[in-house]
């Protein structure tokens, strides 16, 4: 961004961010489908500044600069098609002014973009998520004027902003002696329905009604009675200004919790469900815990800021304090208000107070316990919750020890039972597990079809024993920490000698016995020539259709948490498959007759890359393999 031209001595225009650019046009161009959001987005900014200041004066009483009553006042003139929003905030200096209304930095507008759908009225939706919502102004303003003075500043330091949305800003030094921002905008001739009292309180009351700061405006004028002279109009706040989680639930309506949860998350959609508490006793607190219907762009970036806004005793504290919600839960948003912390409390001391270790705890719990509600009473509501944030809810898995048996009831998974949906619990799992089953079976593999396909599932396929599909890249992760439930332990049908207990029938056994005397020489044979491959070679009795599987070790890691970390450069910890043969399939049996040393060889290592590329895993001589196959192709075609 460079200076384009000079206006005067302080004044100079200067270009937009590129993707800023993008961003007016779009605005300007695109999205009129809900353009009234432009006024929820700027008294949202405005009542952020008030916020910020009232925190700040917590340490400098003199930045109230003797004006300690924090208001939003809303004018308009109707022959000059303007609309102003002024608030009495923490304000801006021209850095300020510069860095936050010509460049995006945290907002996320290349993500914003790449969200778009060309449905304007879906689109629009997204102002607000994104940290865009001041440009949303350019909707309905063909020129919007900023002027503002950060408080503790001399009034020969304000700022005087100006752009018409075309590419450019124009910024100047002038006098101001009212601290905090007023935000004027010029209306599009289309568009003067705005500068209209009626309307704008309407809009008030339907987006910004619970703000917990008053929102001025004037009067309306209202015909005198016959003998009496017109009154002057007067100022009078037009929304509730209260803080709606302070009131009791008796008092707030189901609109009320919807339109206070658009004003502190920005989503334009209602929430999925919400949870008020107010609690007395060893600890005392107020939250306000909602789930979004719909997961943020940013849900997997553990990186960006997240958290609940925090009030002591109804002031401000802080806008994203991550220290009440463990990370899994990270798309809650909501508000905590207690009384057990100090007024002037930081980040260092959030971090190692056992009061903030309390309220964590018990806001977890009252989140856990809202999620476990919607699960057993509405369950298609759980459902979709569970498709938007299902894959962060594993993470507590491994994260949340002291919750886990809780968050197990919470897992969703798809089966064999099904499709690929993940919609079974576990207790749905263990309800239909056969009499003598004991063990709950899942296979981790990169794609539910290739779960469904692999050899592993031939057996359980033929005793109608349902397994657990996981193929989310965190499920390997997850599945590690959870060894058992409710007393069944899961078992992955991929690692080690399958056990079926007392599901395996007395026939089945004997028929294994059988097939290891059998074999015994063919096995030995095999080893010898795999040794470097595998670890054991062994009859089985899992497999129904298929020549051969590999098997892992019962404790070595399996091959999807393998390629995770070889993606993320850690070191892989070596170990060698079991190669397990099907005694009752020809090519097995083949096998064992072959006289000729270099075509039971080649025969062998065709059936272990087979059995590899069935894992899923990657071969490493693919030539050699297609070499081979295409010799013992050629020799039966003889």
């Amino acid at each position: 961004m460079s200076a384009t031209e000079n206006l005067g001595a302080n004044a100079e225009t200067l270009g937009f961010q590129t993707e800023v650019k993008q961003l007016l046009h779009l605005m300007i161009h695109s999205l009129y489908s809900n353009k009234e959001i432009f006024l929820r987005e700027l008294i949202s900014n405005a009542s952020d500044a008030e916020d910020k200041l009232r925190f700040e004066a917590l340490s400098n009483d003199a930045l109230y600069e003797n004006d300690g009553d924090l208001k939003i006042r809303l004018d308009f003139d109707k022959d000059a098609n303007t609309v102003t929003i002024t608030d009495n905030g923490i304000g801006m200096t021209r850095e300020d002014v510069i860095n936050h209304l010509g460049t995006i930095a945290k907002s996320g507008t290349a993500e914003f973009m790449s969200k778009l759908t060309g449905d304007s009225k879906q689109d629009s939706q997204l102002i607000g998520q994104f940290g865009v919502g001041f440009y949303s102004a350019f909707i309905v303003a063909n020129k919007v004027e900023v002027f503002t003075r950060r408080a503790g500043t001399d009034a020969a330091q304000g700022v005087h902003w100006s752009s018409e949305g075309e590419g450019e800003f124009t910024i100047e030094t002038v006098e101001r002696t009212a601290r905090g921002t007023s935000i004027v905008l010029h209306l599009k001739e289309e568009e003067s329905e705005f500068a209209d009292g009626w309307r704008l309180r309407s809009l008030v009351k339907k987006y910004s009604d619970h703000i917990s700061f008053p929102v001025i405006m004037k009067s309306e004028p209202m015909p005198a009675a016959e003998g009496e002279e017109q009154k002057e109009p007067e100022d009078e706040a037009i929304n509730e200004a209260t803080a709606l989680w302070t009131l009791s639930k008796s008092e707030i309506s189901e609109d009320d919790y919807k339109s206070f949860y658009k004003h502190i998350s920005h989503d334009f959609q209602d929430p999925l469900t919400w949870a008020h508490n107010r609690v007395e006793g060893k600890l005392d607190y107020t939250s306000l815990l909602y789930i979004p219907a719909k997961a943020p762009f940013d849900l997997y970036n553990r990186e960006v800021p997240r958290g609940l806004k925090l009030y002591v005793q109804r002031v401000f504290i802080m806008d994203e304090a991550e220290q009440f919600l463990p990370l899994y839960l990270r798309f809650v948003k909501g508000i905590v208000d207690t009384r057990d912390l100090s007024l002037n409390v930081s980040r260092e001391i959030l971090q190692s107070d056992k009061t903030v270790d309390s309220l964590r705890t018990a806001l977890t719990k009252r989140v856990l316990d809202t999620l476990t509600k919607m699960a057993k009473n509405d369950a298609e509501k759980y459902q979709s919750f569970w498709d938007e944030f299902g894959q962060v809810i594993k993470e507590g898995i491994g994260e949340d020890l002291s919750n886990k048996e809780k968050l197990a009831k919470l897992l969703r998974f798809a089966t064999t039972n099904g499709d690929s949906a993940q919609n079974v619990s576990l207790d749905d799992y263990v309800s239909r597990m056969q009499e003598s089953q004991d063990k709950i079976y899942y296979i981790s593999a990169e794609s539910h079809a290739a779960g469904i396909s692999s050899p592993h599932m031939e057996i359980f396929r033929k005793k109608g024993i349902e397994v657990l599909v996981l193929s989310d890249r965190i499920d390997g992760w997850m599945i590690s920490y959870l060894s058992d439930f409710e007393g069944k332990h899961l078992q992955d049908i991929t690692k080690g000698e399958l056990d079926l207990g007392e599901i395996e029938a007395e026939e089945d056994k004997k028929q294994q016995e059988e097939a290891n005397k059998t074999y015994e020489a063919l096995v030995k044979q095999i080893k010898e020539l795999l040794e470097d491959k595998v670890d054991e070679v062994r009859m089985t009795n899992r497999l129904t259709d298929s020549p051969a599987c590999l098997v892992a070790g019962a404790h070595d890691m399996d091959a999807q948490m393998k390629k995770i970390m070889e993606a993320a450069g850690q070191p892989v910890p070596e170990s060698k498959p079991s190669f397990e043969l099907n005694p009752e399939h020809p090519l097995v049996a083949q096998l064992n007759n072959e006289q000729d040393d270099e075509r039971f060889n080649d025969l062998t290592l065709v059936l272990f890359d087979q059995a590899a590329l069935a894992m899923g895993d990657q071969l490493k001589e693919p030539g050699a393999f297609v070499n081979r196959l295409n010799k013992l192709l050629l020799d039966l075609s003889k």
